[in-house]
């Protein structure tokens, strides 16, 4: 086991250490705080995005590893206005009215946004260790082969919205985890060292855990996967979109989409997020020649993915 800890440590590091951004989206996770660590002796700005209008966790956890590394924490508390602006632009940029994906990328865009507007060249990112490392919930549920299958599954499909942010918005972005030499001693480690018990308790991301628990806070090591929108506070959206929306207006527009266009919106929220969308965009159906299409709204889906990118529907 010490072997594989050193071999990580030293993947990450040498990852860590030759990255030329001079900021940081610190949302004070595992995988943003262990990159923090190699960065502690660097002048590196740490970029946090919180809302003003819903509860959010990232802000202390991120304060807290600011205050561990000695970083200079910037934090961004955005209104309303400011999301519903970057939604509209997130959705311009990514092409998809998918609700979650949009409530994640939308604070990706606010941080890229933000470090910009700081004067920063670049940008460090802690993409790519959730799929690597089994970090997402799901994969918690797993073990044995059907994990070791899903994560094979993962890694030919994951991507990464942040890049084509940072591409539109003229920004450079790293991200160390899925430097070649990490990721592809990540791909080797065991499943069963990925997800595992520790007192009582089945985690995400072990073997990362266990690695770092000597060089991080204790909080910040065994804190509970959160995903962006729930540590940003944007899940607070969906209320806020079924609160604004009325039910007449969703029903009938639902119905008039599904007739015309043939997708299914489940939500309010969805809702507004196809209406932006096709602003910019014609309807799923209408896109590429592949059979493979997703059932709720007819977008093209790669062969093997149980996930529509283009409107969240899952499983497929």
């Amino acid at each position: 086991m010490q072997k594989i800890f050193q071999r990580l440590q030293k993947l990450l590091s040498e990852a860590a250490s030759s990255c030329k951004s001079d900021s940081i989206a610190l949302s004070g996770g595992l995988d943003s705080s262990i990159l923090a660590y190699y960065l502690r002796n660097k002048k590196i700005k740490a970029i946090v995005v919180i809302t003003k209008d819903f509860p959010s966790s990232d802000l202390v956890y991120s304060q807290l590893v600011a205050k561990a590394f000695g970083l200079e924490l910037y934090v961004r508390s955005v209104s309303i206005e400011d999301l519903i602006s970057g939604i509209g632009e997130t959705i311009k940029i990514l092409k998809i009215f998918n609700d979650i994906e949009i409530r994640n990328s939308v604070v990706m865009y606010l941080t890229l946004k933000e470090a910009i507007a700081r004067g920063c060249s670049g940008i460090i990112t802690g993409d790519g260790a959730d799929e690597l490392f089994a970090g997402y919930s799901f994969f918690v549920r797993k073990e044995g082969k059907e994990l070791e299958d899903d994560l094979k599954r993962i890694w030919k499909v994951m991507h990464f919205p942040t890049q084509n942010i940072a591409k539109s918005l003229g920004i450079c972005l790293e991200s160390p985890f899925l430097n070649q030499n990490v990721a592809k001693y990540a791909k080797s480690i065991p499943a069963n060292l990925k997800v595992r018990e520790e007192k009582g308790r089945k985690h995400g991301k072990w073997v990362l855990r266990k690695c770092f628990e000597k060089n991080l806070p204790e909080q910040i090591v065994w804190r509970s996967k959160s995903p962006m929108q729930d540590g940003s506070g944007t899940s607070g959206l969906t209320s806020f979109f079924e609160n604004t929306i009325t039910n007449s207006v969703f029903e009938s527009k639902k119905k008039l989409y599904h007739k015309k266009e043939k997708v299914r919106l489940r939500s309010k929220e969805s809702f507004y997020y196809y209406e932006l969308y096709r602003k910019y965009y014609e309807p799923p159906y209408l896109l590429g020649t592949t059979k493979s299409r997703c059932p709720d709204c007819q977008a093209p889906v790669k062969t093997g993915s149980h996930f529509c990118r283009m409107c969240g529907s899952f499983p497929i």
